[in-house]
């Protein structure tokens, strides 16, 4: 399982629907594309939201973004996150 960072921006009509519901509704579609929610996070500030997952790869973390954006209306900026550990794993062996 890869590891994902998915920030998200409130639209206006996204602000409407909060609640409870769409979290769970948000969280079940994650679980549909093969992913799993480790922490969630409400922001202040440029960006609103911010969810830490993991997804299979990287084609079920962009499918769960697009449904996300569908289902809320919230605007998911999402990438892809590796350990420092793994980064500097990585950058040695360059």
């Amino acid at each position: 399982m890869e590891t994902f960072l998915m920030v998200g921006k409130y639209s206006s009509n996204a602000l409407k629907g909060m609640c409870a519901e769409r979290t769970k509704e948000g969280t079940d579609l994650i679980k549909k594309y093969g992913g799993e929610v480790k922490s969630m996070y409400a922001l202040l500030g440029e960006k609103d939201l911010v969810f830490i997952v993991t997804f299979p790869g990287l084609e079920q973390a962009m499918k769960a973004s697009i449904a996300l954006n569908k289902l809320t209306g919230i605007s998911f900026t999402t990438s892809p996150a590796v350990t420092v550990e793994d980064f500097d794993k990585f950058v040695s062996e360059m």
